[in-house]
Order: C-alpha cells, then structure tokens, then sequence
C-alpha cells in the first residue's frame, strides 16, 4: 500500500483509551483503518487536551507521519451540578476539553484533507445536548459540538469533507457502571426509561461512528445520529 493509502486509511481518536474512544479505535482497526490515539493515558500519543499548547503538540506529533483524513472527536467530560452551583472553572473546563479541542483538532487536520479531497469528522455529541438536568456545561458543550458540525458540513461538503455527530445515550462504560449499580433501582429506572430496555454499549457508538467515517458514507453530512435505544423519540425535532 502506497504512503497516500496508509494516510486516507489513518482515524485520529481523541480520548480513544478507554470506553467509547476505545470501542471506536478497536473497531477501526477490525475494518482496516489505523487509528491515532490522543489520550492522557494509554498506549498512544500522551497529552493533556483540555490544554490547547499541549494538544498543539500531540497533534503535531499525530501528523508528522502525514496527513490525517478521518477525525473521531470523541474525548470530554461531565462537570455535573446545578446551574446555581456550576463554577466557572467547571464551565471553562468542560468549553476546553469538549469544544475548542474538537476545533482545534479539525483546524490541524483539515489541510491534509482538503488536499486530499477528502475527510471524514465524527463530533460525540449526547443527548444532554436536548436538555439534562445538572448538566449546564455539559449541555452547552454538547449543543455546541452539534451546532459546529453543522457549520463544517456547509463549509466543507465542496471539498469531499463530512461532518456529523452521534449523540450517545446511556452507555454501559466503567464510569456509567461505577455510578450506576446493575442492581440498584435508579439504574433498574434507567433501562426502564429505554423502549429497546437495555442500556447501550460502546460498541452500538463505534458502529455508528465507523458507518460516518467509511467512505461510502459521503452524503450523510451536517446529521445527529441519537444512539440512545430510542430515548429521544418525542424530544429531538423531526
């Protein structure tokens, strides 16, 4: 395979050390792609992303092997509180790692693809972009990644470039597990609250992400794809 096949072939994952990013990386690799992984832990390039100096360096390092034409921004975090007790140090941290990283990630990738003529972006939104109690920060973010996507779609499409988003719903990860007991009633609450009554799994996230970063996927662009078990039904609009 020549060096320009190996880089169309090559997926930056950012948080792609653990749970969702790590499902996504695992399947990439089983449908032939490389992935690039920028966490602060792990086997891949190491950096703190909710810095910008720092995820400037981790992405120069991602590129000196050549261009990127795939980007999963995957990495975030949840800040929960109520609105009167949201700090500002929370908002400015969850704006950081859930926003400007994503677009600082796509403003370094975007030459490579252009010049290629191609790229694919896949933003991880969530649900609690609809609305979620104790979510302030996280809400706006995941709002944001969403609005973004749709500008990049407009933006982009002329040059062989999508841009979508998932919007995960309740997703069994360590983090989900260690918050919620599989036998404790908020959890039984839950499944419950789920019309297909389960919860979903990292893996139904990353085959959704690897159907948007396929090739064939190129007049999908500027969409939101719930994974949530249908928990959005009668919330998102038509």
């Amino acid at each position: 395979m020549s060096n320009a096949s190996q880089n169309l072939q090559r997926v930056l994952i950012t948080g792609g050390a653990s749970g969702i990013g790590a499902a996504i990386a695992e399947r990439c690799r089983a449908e032939g792609y490389e992935p690039v992984v920028i966490d602060r832990v792990g086997d891949g390039i190491r950096a703190d992303l909710s810095d910008a100096a720092d995820t400037e360096r981790a992405l120069r390092e991602a590129l000196a092997g050549g261009p990127i034409t795939r980007l999963v921004n995957n990495v975030g975090v949840v800040v929960p509180a109520d609105a009167e007790s949201q700090t500002l140090a929370e908002f400015d941290l969850a704006i950081s790692l859930n926003l400007r990283c994503a677009f600082q990630c796509m403003q370094a990738l975007l030459p490579g693809m252009k010049e290629a003529g191609f790229g694919r972006i896949v933003n991880m939104s969530s649900r609690a972009a609809l609305g979620k109690e104790l979510r302030t920060a996280y809400s706006a973010t995941k709002a944001g990644l969403i609005g973004m996507t749709r500008v990049w779609a407009l933006e982009l499409g002329r040059h062989g470039i999508t841009a979508n988003a998932i919007g995960p719903g309740p997703i069994r990860t360590e983090l989900f597990d260690r918050a919620n007991p599989p036998d404790a009633p908020r959890t039984r609450a839950i499944i419950e609250s789920v019309p297909v009554k389960r919860v979903g799994t990292p893996d139904d996230v990353a085959h959704t992400a690897t159907y948007l970063l396929d090739e064939r996927s190129g007049f999908v662009t500027g969409q939101v794809i719930y994974v949530c078990g249908g928990m959005t039904v009668g919330v998102a609009g038509v």
